[in-house]
């Protein structure tokens, strides 16, 4: 029986799971969402060309590849419509290989609206969202209210669009958010809900389909298919620094809910992480530079949100908190991508505890999530020198030691943005 695959990230997202895709995709016949929505900034980089995914999954850029957007994503129609125009731009025509699930959500453009307006109301304990509507389309979801795309054919379609977005307006008022000049992608509110209708309609020239079946039938035919996660699981609903967190379950555990397979059906999990640490917005980040170091790795890694543009926090490997990812997603195979960032850094850190009020522990605890803690550090010698298809061997004892820290073998290294730019290691 064929098994789905899992690639996802384990630190606070961004940590390069479009190009490791993208270098998977060729094993695959299918590449499946399972979870979020435009919030996601998958970065591919290949023949000089640059791609930035949102809803679209990473295998899009392989030829015969079919893309899932599964039950568990949340999408902005004029943002996928968008996003697929410019696709078709680049000479690809994805109506023969995107699929979308019935009964993934719509982020409505009063979601947007409403996220824009809980942002402000908290101030300086603000999440730091993308104002994308993510956070309110997954609340609508919960409360058993959201629109689906399989709502799209229903006759009173519209009438229930209203009725949603009129309750979103109430609580927008209710915060005391002034929407006058409110604008959504620098278009007007009232303008760009009916490019939104107008995006609605485009994408019926898509086929929606009841993806839990495809993907099961599928599995069941001998097709490989690789679920692909967005953002990272130190950003999960559950495990994640909450409340510092995006509004999705992030880890392997969302593969089942998201596209509907059954855990026994789950095969490989193939963990990302950056060989140092980056996070976007607010929220915890224990091993965080502020100094020169910091700002190096900001530099070299070209370290700034591909979907929101926004510079990243930069700080040293946290070993406690990527061994939680490890345990709590069954990681089989992790993938370090750019060391290269630390070519020249004659010294190079990772934190291997934490001091919780004078006691070690290498656990990541409760408390993690609101509060700091003092890390504990190992030094390593820099390799120093430019990485390319060989590993010198002080990355390799930095490898090995990350290998024994975490019990979990690593597999692929990346040591540069372009899908040729990566070494195969052990098994994979």
């Amino acid at each position: 029986m064929n098994k789905i695959d899992i690639l996802l990230g384990l630190q606070w997202g961004d940590e390069g799971k479009g190009k490791v895709v993208d270098a998977l995709t060729s094993r695959y016949d299918i590449v499946a969402r399972f979870q979020g929505g435009p919030n996601a900034g998958h970065t591919i980089e290949f023949d000089h060309k640059k791609f930035v995914l949102h809803n679209i999954p990473s295998g899009v850029l392989t030829p015969g590849c079919i893309n899932v957007i599964g039950n568990g994503v949340v999408i902005e129609p004029y943002i996928l419509r968008s996003e697929i125009e410019n696709l078709e731009r680049e000479g690809l025509n994805l109506h023969d290989t995107l699929l979308i699930s019935n009964r993934a959500h719509l982020i409505l453009p009063s979601h947007r609206l409403l996220d824009a307006a809980n942002e402000q109301a908290l101030g300086k304990k603000k999440i730091g969202s993308t104002l994308k509507g993510i956070g309110p389309t997954y609340t609508d979801k919960t409360a058993r209210c959201g629109l689906r795309i399989g709502d799209i054919a229903s006759p009173d379609f519209k009438k229930k669009y209203e009725a949603l977005k009129q309750t979103h307006l109430a609580r927008v008022s209710f915060l005391g958010f002034n929407m006058a000049g409110f604008c959504l992608e620098g278009i007007p509110f009232d303008e760009y809900e009916k490019m939104w209708m107008e995006s609605i309609e485009y994408l019926q020239q898509f086929k929606f389909i009841d993806s839990e079946y495809y993907l099961n039938e599928a599995l069941d035919n001998g097709k490989k298919i690789l679920a692909e996660g967005a953002q990272g699981s130190m950003l999960d609903v559950d495990f994640g620094s909450y409340p510092f967190v995006t509004s999705s379950s992030v880890t392997a555990a969302g593969v089942c809910s998201g596209l509907g397979v059954a855990p026994s059906r789950i095969g490989r999990v193939f963990g990302i992480f950056k060989a140092y640490c980056t996070r976007v917005g607010t929220g915890p980040f224990h091993t965080e530079l502020f100094d020169e170091v910091g700002e190096n790795l900001r530099k070299n890694g070209r370290e700034f949100g591909a979907t929101t543009g926004r510079p990243r926090r930069c700080g040293w490997l946290d070993l406690p908190a990527l061994k939680f990812a490890v345990m709590i997603n069954g990681v089989t195979d992790l993938m370090m991508m750019k060391p290269d960032v630390m070519d020249d850094f004659a010294t190079i850190k990772a934190a291997v505890a934490y001091d919780i009020d004078g006691t070690e522990s290498q656990r990541l605890p409760f408390a993690a999530c609101t509060n700091t803690l003092t890390p504990i550090y190992k030094e390593f010698e820099g390799w120093q020198q430019k990485l390319t298809g060989e590993i010198p061997q002080k990355l390799e004892e930095y490898i090995k030691f990350i290998e024994d820290y975490t019990g979990t073998k690593i597999s692929f290294v990346s040591y540069g943005p372009d899908r040729n730019e990566s070494i195969y290691r052990d098994n994979f």
